[in-house]
């Protein structure tokens, strides 16, 4: 509970603080569109001073959030021929780690070839966010030959939030690697709860159905766990799960249940009675105060089935979301977030059909303000720019991602 009022409390100054940024975005959105021509692209951009350039990359590191925000924005617009190799040299060479930490995240955003002789390098640092970016984008790009140096790692990585990162850079590689799997079905039973979390969630987002029998376990068993590996089987697709997902709907505490039902969904078993059943979840949480836990539930089960393109569920949290005010309010926003992150695509195809796009909009900008994903919302912000550049003038995707760039200021 501490730890959640501190971070509710971190995101209202993010937002404040946002609010003085905004108008520095909107100048620069405004900037490239009165001065770039139609039909030019992100390639054509105009370079920008080596001092304008030099200073934002230092003031990636400054105290003030509208600051540190105007800086991101002036390197994401610079041309990457000029950029990468700025970048390169502060994460190399910056006296300051956060600098570092945070030119790694915009070098990874521009998908350069030369990053990733830095990135195996980094996996070494002893700064613990290079490393996470270091195995983040492994993640995203893995390669074959990292894999004995990532099982290496494994033994030696226990920052907390570092070895979810060297977890799920494994995990991926395990679709075609099957000497990392397993060290990842041990992981599965082995160590602190948090740990053992962040295998199980990674085996389910990569198709591990060479664990199923590990989290079948887990998920027979009553604990903090059993959630997690419910859904985690759920992605996994494979109906073997069934018969533990009934004997659940049995006899589990009614706050799992919605997890239960997001899980079978999809299975491709029934999905509009479970979809069905978390949406009236869904709004007798939010009509009845004091039933939280379930309110987090409904939501993270809705949120699972619109990360998978289901957009009756994606609907639902809009439509419930926008008229809504905290405390119900931040866990949609949350769980609305997370399906942007995770689905980029999907949810840039769904802003196109929302009735209200700023108060769908609104509740992005909440999450982000919430996240603390630096990596994976570099990339959805490198999807939205692509889609910006790639979009015809005056299309309804250009003007989506003209709405994002804009208001969620990057």
């Amino acid at each position: 509970m501490a730890a959640s009022a501190a971070h509710d409390a971190r995101g209202a100054v993010r937002a404040g603080l946002r609010g003085i940024a905004s108008l520095a975005c909107g100048l620069v959105l405004a900037a490239l569109s009165s001065v770039l021509p139609s039909g030019l692209h992100a390639q054509d951009l105009p370079p920008v001073s080596p001092e304008v350039l030099g200073s934002a990359i230092d003031d990636l590191g400054r105290l003030d959030y509208a600051v540190r925000s105007k800086a991101a924005q002036v390197v994401r617009r610079a041309p990457a021929a000029q950029a990468v190799p700025a970048l390169i040299q502060a994460v190399t060479e910056h006296a300051d780690g956060y600098v570092r930490f945070r030119t790694l995240v915009l070098l990874a955003g521009f998908n350069d070839l030369r990053a990733e002789d830095l990135m195996r390098t980094l996996v070494d640092d002893p700064n613990d966010r290079l490393r996470e970016v270091a195995y983040a984008w492994f993640e995203a790009h893995p390669q074959a030959d990292m894999a004995p140096v990532l099982l290496a790692r494994l033994d030696k990585e226990l920052a907390e939030f570092v070895r979810p990162a060297l977890v799920r850079a494994l995990a991926s590689l395990g679709r075609t690697e099957t000497s990392v799997r397993p060290t990842l079905v041990r992981e599965v039973g082995r160590g602190q709860d948090f740990f053992r979390s962040a295998v199980i969630e990674a085996l389910g987002d990569y198709g591990a159905t060479y664990a199923v029998e590990a989290l079948t376990e887990v998920a027979s068993l009553d604990g903090p766990l059993r959630p997690d590996a419910v859904l985690a089987l759920g992605r996994l697709g494979d109906k073997r799960a069934l018969a533990v997902f009934s004997e659940l709907q049995r006899t589990a505490p009614r706050e799992v249940q919605p997890t239960i039902a997001s899980a079978i969904c999809l299975l491709g078993v029934n999905c509009a009675s479970h979809r069905r059943y978390l949406r009236e979840t869904f709004d007798f949480a939010l009509r009845n105060l004091g039933y939280q836990p379930l309110l987090r539930a409904a939501v993270a089960g809705l949120a699972e089935l619109a990360a998978s393109g289901d957009d009756e569920a994606w609907t639902t949290l809009v439509d419930r979301g926008i008229p809504s005010r905290d405390p119900e309010r931040a866990p949609v926003a949350l769980g609305l977030g997370k399906v942007a992150l995770r689905n980029t695509p999907f949810v840039l195809d769904a802003l196109a059909t929302v009735a209200d796009l700023d108060g769908t909009v609104d509740l992005l900008r909440e999450a982000f303000d919430m996240l603390e994903e630096d990596f994976e919302e570099e990339r959805f912000f490198v999807t939205v720019r692509r889609t910006y550049w790639r979009s015809p003038q005056d299309s309804a995707a250009r003007r989506i991602a003209e709405t994002l760039i804009t208001r969620l200021e990057f």
